[in-house]
């Protein structure tokens, strides 16, 4: 048997288990499990992977993407690049290694969403470990990308900073923080929304609800909006050829 899983905390809003468990049915894929694990710390995170029976791979989702680097024996060049982590993948050695599918998920899908829109700048809202991902990904499109925070800092502006020459300029809005995802259904992230027009793309990485209430707004204001639903079966499947690479 070899088993696969999810790090992260809290779970209640994975589509993981689902998904795989459904691609190891349909595709007739045997000798595979697939399980979330919830972990409130990283405390003894080492020694807990390494006791994990059979363990081939994990997944690894907020709040830890960052965190988890330093239990790792080893980066792939774009999971150093992103100094982020979504997959970790258990060597035969016993050594772990971790690497970014987020990045291709990502990448892959907003191409298919701009189509051949070529905005030049991106507000990228939050800075947490998805948002890594992004702008490495962002800056390969050559598309040149604008941290927002609650707070400025070196890089990053606050949302109460989003003025209309900055909307006017920033064609595409990404949102990567969990503002919005379920249950917190009646909640967005604070960008000047009557700002936007039919020019803005929106992006939510959120995906659960499927009509986000960032998306919601947006599309009142007639812009074009995608979830990121598409996104995390791109990264799953990356992941999948990931382990078996």
């Amino acid at each position: 048997m070899k088993q696969f899983g999810l790090i992260g905390y809290p779970l209640s809003h994975s589509f993981s288990k689902k998904y795989f468990s459904e691609k190891f049915t349909k595709e007739e894929i045997k000798g595979c499990s697939y399980e979330l694990y919830e972990l409130s710390s990283l405390a003894g995170f080492r020694q807990w992977m390494e006791g994990v029976k059979n363990l081939n791979g994990l997944n690894v989702t907020i709040p830890y993407k960052q965190e988890v680097i330093p239990f790792l024996d080893r980066l792939d060049d774009k999971a150093k690049a992103i100094g982020a982590v979504n997959v970790i993948k258990k060597e035969n050695d016993g050594t772990f290694t971790g690497y970014n599918s987020d990045y291709h998920g990502f990448k892959r899908s907003l191409e298919q969403f701009l189509g051949d829109a070529k905005p030049s700048r991106a507000l990228v809202l939050g800075t947490g470990g998805a948002s890594k991902a992004v702008v490495v990904a962002l800056q390969d499109l050559n598309i040149v990308p604008q941290y927002v925070s609650r707070t400025a800092g070196h890089g990053v502006i606050a949302y109460d900073e989003l003025t209309p020459a900055i909307l006017s300029t920033h064609a595409l809005i990404i949102n990567t923080s969990p503002v919005g995802m379920y249950p917190h259904v009646d909640q967005c992230p604070a960008i000047p929304y009557e700002q936007l027009g039919s020019g803005h793309y929106l992006y939510d990485l959120v995906y659960n609800p499927a009509e986000t209430l960032f998306m919601k707004k947006g599309l009142e204001r007639g812009v074009k909006a995608k979830n990121g639903l598409d996104m995390l079966v791109l990264q799953a499947e990356k992941a999948w050829e990931i382990w078996n690479s």
